[in-house]
């Protein structure tokens, strides 16, 4: 059924080629826009929003909006690798190696001597799951570890943080109050990292995308700006673990 806020949005000259949704997130308190991967646009809103409000905020929006619709839409698709011997992968801005051991007991994913060893797995879907989990693991405690001097300079209560798979989201906010960052994001240095958690922090202060917000960043990130250029041209390159299906899989 249609709803006024997306009759509302309809009305807007929005190109006839969008593929975007609306969705009702009671716990927003002002209107959300998120771009995913291959330029869908979703429109989160609070229950109970003012349609006209609604259309307002997008109309403001729209200009910027249609480049990075089009910018995700051109990029080349989501990456791929295979788990062979050699092929490189990131952790915290450092590449290693991926080195295939002996699968056996008590045998883990882990980084040894620069390289990234993975116990030989039955499938390239299992070995990239295992490689996730470990991105999961080593980058949750990395966040711990960096949450609580960023949330000082953010001047906001540290939250519990970790890795997790959020889809099409870097950074989110869960509703038991912990901040949870895509584990793809740890490939990255550490100063994007900083940049998808200082986003999240400044969230408790300041809902929504405007300009309070991004004045928050700012004071917290004086080169935010520039951080986010970098993040822009490196997030289409961050894997998220697709792979390259082979018969067998050889060191």
């Amino acid at each position: 059924m249609t709803t006024p806020v997306q009759q509302a949005i309809a009305a807007l000259p929005v190109p006839r080629e969008w593929l975007w949704q609306v969705v009702v997130r009671p716990r927003r308190r002002t209107l959300g826009i998120e771009v995913a991967p291959d330029g869908g646009v979703l429109f989160a809103v609070p229950a109970g929003a003012d349609p006209a409000a609604v259309a307002d905020a997008v109309r403001s929006r729209l200009p910027k909006l249609a480049l990075e619709v089009r910018r995700r839409q051109e990029r080349p698709g989501e990456p791929v690798k295979e788990l062979v011997g050699g092929t490189s992968f990131a952790y915290l801005g450092r590449r290693h190696r991926l080195k295939l051991v002996p699968a056996g007991a008590g045998r883990r994913v882990r980084l040894h001597r620069g390289w990234l060893e993975l116990p030989q797995p039955d499938t390239a879907s299992e070995g990239a799951l295992r490689v996730a989990e470990w991105y999961k693991a080593c980058g949750g405690r990395w966040l711990s570890a960096r949450m609580p001097s960023l949330a000082l300079r953010a001047g906001v209560p540290a939250e519990v943080v970790g890795a997790d798979d959020l889809g099409r989201r870097w950074g989110a906010r869960e509703r038991d109050g912990s901040i949870k960052v895509h584990w793809a994001v740890l490939q990255l240095p550490p100063a994007l990292v900083d940049l998808v958690l200082v986003h999240e922090l400044c969230h408790l202060r300041v809902p929504g995308h405007g300009e309070r917000f991004r004045r928050e960043v700012r004071l917290v990130l004086p080169d935010a700006d520039a951080r986010e250029r970098w993040f822009a041209e490196a997030e289409p390159d961050l894997w998220r673990g697709a792979v390259r299906r082979r018969a067998h899989l050889t060191g």
